[in-house]
């Protein structure tokens, strides 16, 4: 690494200091993290990091399914992403002037909408919960209604607009007054007009595979809802920001279904090439011509580091890789792989309920057995706390297997798959040949996993 002008030295100061990285979170950043890390056994150190692997210092290597919820779909530091922030730093561009246009990120949004081809504009800003934020808005101000529908259980972020969205109580709590949204059930058609025979529904917002649980919209859904929300003149949103790039085996999870088009559809995560936040909303040109209407709303909507080149240059990086290297197909063939591997065991594990998904996005879930030991475990655990078998399994897959996993959200039993996009047969082999030593290892009767598991009846007790 090259030492800096100015005396600044970042190797040097993580030699020196890396070390205090569990300290430091404690002290100044959000102390239930190491807490809770600390709990789990999660609290390594890892040194390094390329593709989908991990390694610490004593050169173990930790296969990694979870791809930093989703941001890493190209694994980590890819060598064309990598190249394309060096390049775009060394051009030394004059960023951000907020009084010129630049090149990339038109380049960025044509590439975008050459995937939609139904959508015309894009607003890049930051993240996903911005994008999500930009359609709220967009679809209020273009429709001239104020409320928004969305689904039970769904996950769009954790800022004030989206949080009004967000399906989950346990983010909502505590932080209203909230905006005047309201739930409806995924794939409740009739619930849905009725809604919208109140006159004053902007949109419905709604992720094809919803993130939390790993619950695809039901066949027919979207298509219905779609038609329902235009009869009614409201907007369909897609929130892509998971989904989105390729992770379900399709450019977009809504294209799943033939004669879908959301629009408005958000993206975000794997855009970034795990390097530059990046959030994207693209839309109808009549919508953003609605909300732009003229000159002196320039910038009635913007975001102060939106279209910055590092963030336009990694997004390009991204789509040329997905193309490239045929990304998508991958993502499509080793999901189904991984997939249909693990429901073939459904049938030899009483404690594997179901496994579901598309692409590389897989939920494993977890129930209730039938045989009489591993119920009366199964029971002391869900009387602690729900969720806390699927977190029993987390543990060891890390422990005595090196594989990275985690529940796909609080009091659910269910582990959520969403490795790198890159991945193969030899990570599938890896991964069903650690689940099925852990699922033995369950349905043995004793074993590490079910200490574990008192351990964490423990913890749940005591933090009540």
């Amino acid at each position: 690494m090259t030492r800096a002008p100015g005396g600044f030295d970042l190797a040097e100061l993580l030699a020196r200091r890396g070390g205090e990285r569990y300290a430091l979170h404690s002290r100044h950043l959000n102390h239930q993290l190491p807490r809770m890390l600390h709990t789990l056994g999660f609290d390594k150190v890892y040194e390094r990091a390329e593709g989908a692997y991990f390694w610490d210092a004593d050169g173990n290597d930790y296969l990694d399914m979870l791809a930093g919820f989703g941001v890493m779909g190209l694994g980590r530091h890819h060598p064309v992403v990598r190249r394309a922030l060096h390049d775009v730093l060394d051009a030394q561009l004059a960023d951000l002037t907020r009084f010129d246009c630049q090149p990339l990120p038109g380049l960025l949004a044509e590439k975008l909408l050459g995937h939609t081809p139904h959508l015309e504009r894009v607003f890049f800003g930051n993240s996903g919960t911005e994008a999500v934020e930009t359609a709220l808005k967009f679809a209020r101000y273009a429709t001239g209604r104020p409320r928004i529908l969305y689904c039970t259980h769904a996950f769009h972020g954790l800022t004030a607009g989206s949080l009004s969205v967000n399906g989950e109580s346990g983010f909502r709590e505590g932080f209203a007054p909230l905006l005047p949204d309201t739930a409806i059930e995924l794939g409740d058609l009739d619930a849905l007009e009725r809604e919208l025979a109140r006159g004053d529904v902007a949109g419905l917002v709604v992720e094809p595979i919803q993130g939390k649980g790993v619950h695809p919209a039901p066949p027919g859904f979207l298509q219905g809802a779609q038609e329902l929300l235009h009869r009614h003149g409201a907007l369909l949103i897609a929130d892509e920001v998971q989904t989105g790039l390729g992770r379900t085996g399709d450019f977009y999870a809504f294209q799943y279904e033939a004669g879908i088009e959301p629009d408005l559809v958000c993206v975000a995560k794997a855009l970034s090439g795990g390097y530059v936040p990046v959030g994207a909303t693209l839309g109808r040109d009549w919508i953003f011509k609605k909300v732009y209407s003229s000159m002196d709303r320039v910038l009635v909507h913007s975001a102060s580091f939106g279209s910055n080149a590092q963030a336009m240059a990694a997004g390009l990086a991204v789509l040329a890789v997905l193309e490239d290297e045929q990304v998508v197909a991958n993502a499509r063939v080793t999901g189904e792989l991984l997939r249909s591997r693990l429901a073939a065991l459904v049938d030899r594990y009483e404690l594997l309920h179901e496994v579901r998904g598309r692409g590389l996005m897989i939920g494993i879930e977890f129930g209730r057995p039938d045989s009489l030991g591993l119920r009366s475990r199964w029971t002391m655990l869900q009387a602690a706390r729900k969720g806390l078998f699927a977190q029993t399994v987390v543990h060891p897959l890390l422990h005595r297997h090196r594989i990275l996993t985690q529940v796909s959200g609080d009091r659910l039993e269910v582990i959520k798959l969403i490795p790198p996009l890159i991945i193969g047969e030899a990570e599938v082999d890896r991964f069903v040949s650690a689940f099925t030593a852990v699922m033995d290892d369950a349905h043995s009767g004793g074993g590490l996993l079910w200490d574990f598991g008192r351990t964490l009846v423990r913890q749940a007790v005591s933090g009540r």
